[in-house]
């Protein structure tokens, strides 16, 4: 289940809030590595890392990485201050946080009887690659919005592992970031789905909130097994809040995997079977036979949900002028174009929605 390596710390290769990426000599050779600060302390070159090469030998696209378990010889210091929240639960890496919604939370009485978003857009796409370019979309309506990302854990776990988030949290696209579930190392940390859309509203007071899950998914090719699932659910999450769901479509014309081809399956079933709750679906108005492929792959969903056909002129030129890396499944702008003006739609129709 696990490869357990120890290595040697050679050089730090560039960092961000929460991580340091590293190279490390292992019997094997070099390898990149990972490490969480937060959770094991700062490696500097010449430490002896323990690392989990899982990730790596097995060839993953966004978890290729060696982890960073442990610095033996260099143990960081026992956390201090408050948080009973334990995330990661019962695993060798569980951490405690402090969840907004915890009782020793200077948030607690705010989300105590909180029981509404009140009417805040709540924009809900299957992959975390959707989260830059539905922000494109938005910005280029709604500059001056306050955005909220709530984070599900089907992806990776801590939020550290994003570079995107960090970014966007540091230009101010991002007013804040939130992790639900087992998720953990956003600015706020909840215990569901429903506490992180209260407190991205009533802690971070957000205009609007974009859920997907963490970078990295796993899917199966059948049916029901992939962890995009949970986009169904926060749409249910999001209308039981008196939230106003916005369905981004998980799009694609430069997939190799006819499922996905179009309107992918995920989305299909998502939206289609688990999202029990009306929301608006946004359907990019793309030209060309593919884009009427796409039309009709999204027509069923309108049994329970209302489409909405969204222009995507201009937005070619909001996402070319994105502030970090555009890629999803290894694609970029130009190699995946419907991909991403799917979700730059998304972004533009739910601005339309803010007062």
């Amino acid at each position: 289940m696990i490869r357990w390596r120890k290595g040697e710390v050679l050089r730090i290769r560039r960092e961000w809030p929460g991580a340091v990426e590293l190279d490390v000599a292992v019997p094997e050779g070099e390898c990149r590595a990972l490490a969480y600060p937060p959770l094991v302390g700062h490696p500097q070159p010449g430490d002896e890392v323990l690392l989990n090469t899982t990730a790596l030998a097995m060839g993953l696209g966004t978890g290729g990485y060696a982890m960073v378990v442990a610095v033996p010889n260099r143990l960081p210091e026992d956390p201090t201050g408050p948080g009973h929240l334990v995330k990661a639960r019962y695993t060798p890496l569980q951490a405690t946080v402090q969840g907004a919604d915890e009782q020793d939370s200077p948030h607690h009485e705010l989300l105590r009887e909180a029981d509404s978003v009140d009417g805040m857009p709540v924009i809900v796409a299957d992959l975390h690659s959707a989260l830059p370019p539905i922000l494109c979309g938005l910005y280029e309506a709604r500059p001056q919005a306050k955005v909220a990302y709530v984070m599900l854990d089907g992806g990776a776990l801590p939020a550290w592992f994003s570079m995107a988030c960090a970014r966007l949290r540091e230009i101010g696209w991002l007013a804040g970031v939130v992790t639900v579930g087992q998720a953990f190392g956003g600015d706020v940390e909840a215990v569901t789905t429903h506490t992180g859309l209260l407190a991205a509203r009533h802690v971070l007071e957000a205009d609007l909130a974009v859920v997907t899950q963490g970078p990295g998914n796993l899917g199966t090719g059948t049916r029901w097994g992939f962890s995009g699932v949970s986009a169904g659910e926060a749409v249910n999450a999001a209308a039981v809040l008196s939230g106003r769901p916005v369905a981004a479509l998980r799009i694609s014309e430069g997939d190799k995997r006819e499922r996905h081809i179009g309107v992918s399956h995920h989305s299909l079933t998502a939206y289609g079977r688990v999202a029990l709750s009306p929301a608006q679906v946004v359907v990019p108005e793309l030209p060309g036979e593919f884009g009427e492929r796409v039309r009709v792959q999204a027509e069923p969903l309108a049994v329970r949900h209302e489409l909405v056909r969204v222009p995507v002129e201009g937005l070619h030129e909001a996402l070319r002028a994105a502030p970090v890396r555009l890629s999803t499944m290894g694609r970029g702008l130009e190699e995946d174009l419907a991909y991403f003006l799917g979700s730059a739609a998304a972004g533009r129709f739910a601005a339309s929605l803010l007062s």
